[in-house]
């Protein structure tokens, strides 16, 4: 197998441990402080910063132009995954479109 091959499969167990992991400790506590569950919660929101920021600071029209549309279909329809799907149409697209 290639290097890439081992590196695609080490990462999937990787992140099955570290998923797997968080369950087994968590799940070892009858209750969770109130503090702790806020935290979590807060998770999805920061790992999604950390994918839009950069892309609204430094990306060209395409990137600001997916990040327009993703905003007001969340504002409108109201899921993640219309938001995700209309946001990566736009974006493909136009990169398609202004690269040629």
């Amino acid at each position: 197998m290639s290097t890439t091959v081992w590196i695609i499969l080490a990462g999937a167990v990787l992140t099955f441990l570290t998923r797997i992991g968080g369950h087994m400790v968590l799940s070892r506590f009858e209750r969770i402080h109130p503090r702790v569950e806020a935290g979590l919660n807060a998770v999805p929101a920061a790992v999604l910063t950390t994918l839009v920021a950069p892309a609204a600071m430094n990306g060209g029209i395409p990137e600001i132009a997916a990040l327009t549309v993703g905003v007001v279909v969340s504002l409108v329809a109201g899921g993640m995954m219309p938001m995700f799907l209309s946001s990566a149409a736009v974006l493909i697209l136009l990169r398609h479109l202004i690269s040629q």
